[in-house]
């Protein structure tokens, strides 16, 4: 390895371990980092009450490119990346035809190829700037437009929400640890449809022997599986939060209200919403030709959430760690099927749960609130 490389390393290195707080800033760090061309790693933000030990580390990546060659969604281009979908085009629930149904299961497959390859890389020492390199570069590879990018000014190709991280979580310079959960949130366009589904992981053997992040990680899987058996036509789209939030309860976990599963078909985003937890109000049910997603986001503590500074990160109030699953979903003349299913070789895959004591129903994981459910991931 060539001298001026290590040097390199050696800089980057003390300055992340400055910014996670275990060596001391010196002046000669900033100084050395600086001569050497690059710029010093920093916390954007270090007045924010964090709720959680997560610190963003900038700066950000320059914006990746796609080839004109691949066709953009309409937002792409557009002044703070606003769809401007017609609004009765988004809050119409749309049943797709065969062709329409064949341009989804392909776009799923895909995204599906994307976020495997993306979950191969996941291992510490890798910041999740490199994992959203891999998704873009990936999604290239197929042709396809990586649907965050610039989505409502979304700066990345690829959302990756660490621990305390429910969501929208932007890949930045820190390097994912051993002991971490992180979930990959992968959405593709191509041929005129998006496709959308994420996963959380486990990052070493801390994190698989850690009985608390196991619990949140499988119980979310668990409430997705759950909810799933549900859909079929005539399926209330108010039902699958009210299995959701009695198999998260049965763990001791709390259910994130802000976000919901969401319409998804042409548009990235639309009718119908899909909420998470019981008692929702959400309208209107299931018929053949439908397609949404169902991504519910569990805690292990409050269901309360807030956003950090970049408008975009969405984390526990209370710092506690959170996990996240979802698929992307057809309604079938008599079912279901999963667009977006794991493969024979997909990475991560569930785990036995060692037995928890069971929640009584009541307490603060869950609550109550009047927050509607928005929009979601």
């Amino acid at each position: 390895m060539p001298e001026t490389w290590k040097r390199e390393l050696v800089l980057f290195a003390r300055l992340l371990q400055k910014e996670l707080g275990r060596l001391p800033c010196t002046l000669s760090d900033h100084k050395s980092i600086h001569k050497s061309g690059s710029t010093a790693l920093h916390n954007p933000f270090p007045t924010f009450p964090f709720t959680g030990s997560l610190r963003p580390i900038y700066p950000l990546s320059d914006r990746r490119t796609i080839p004109a060659s691949i066709p953009h969604p309409n937002y792409a281009t557009t002044e703070g990346g606003n769809p401007n979908y017609k609004f009765g085009a988004r809050n119409t629930i749309t049943c797709l035809d065969k062709k329409q149904q064949k341009g989804m299961r392909k776009v799923c497959r895909m995204a599906r190829e994307v976020l495997d390859a993306a979950a191969r890389e996941l291992k510490p020492g890798v910041t999740t700037d490199y994992i959203d390199e891999v998704v873009h570069r990936e999604c290239i590879k197929r042709e396809s437009y990586p649907s965050p990018l610039n989505y409502s000014g979304y700066p990345k190709s690829v959302c990756t929400s660490v621990n305390e991280v429910i969501c929208h979580g932007i890949p930045d310079q820190r390097m994912i640890r051993e002991g971490d959960i992180i979930n990959l949130d992968v959405t593709l366009y191509h041929g005129g449809f998006h496709g959308d589904l994420n996963e959380t992981y486990y990052i070493g053997e801390k994190a698989l022997k850690d009985r608390d992040s196991v619990r949140v990680v499988e119980t979310a899987r668990q409430c997705l599986e759950e909810a799933i058996k549900l859909v079929k036509p005539g399926m209330a789209f108010k039902d699958p939060g009210t299995v959701i939030e009695k198999h998260a309860k049965s763990q001791n976990c709390g259910v994130i209200r802000t976000y919901c599963g969401h319409g998804i078909n042409s548009l990235f985003h639309c009718a119908p919403n899909v909420p998470h937890y019981a008692k929702n109000k959400a309208v209107g049910v299931a018929k053949p030709g439908m397609t949404f997603t169902i991504e519910p986001m569990i805690s292990l503590g409050s269901y309360r959430d807030k956003t950090w500074p970049d408008n975009w990160t969405s984390v526990t109030l209370d710092g506690s760690r959170t996990a996240q699953f979802e698929h992307t979903l057809l309604v079938t003349e008599d079912g279901v099927e999963v667009l977006t299913a794991r493969l024979a070789d997909s990475p991560g895959g569930p785990i036995e749960m060692s037995p928890e004591v069971k929640a009584d129903g009541e307490g603060t994981a869950n609550g109550t609130s009047d927050k509607q459910a928005v929009e979601g991931a």
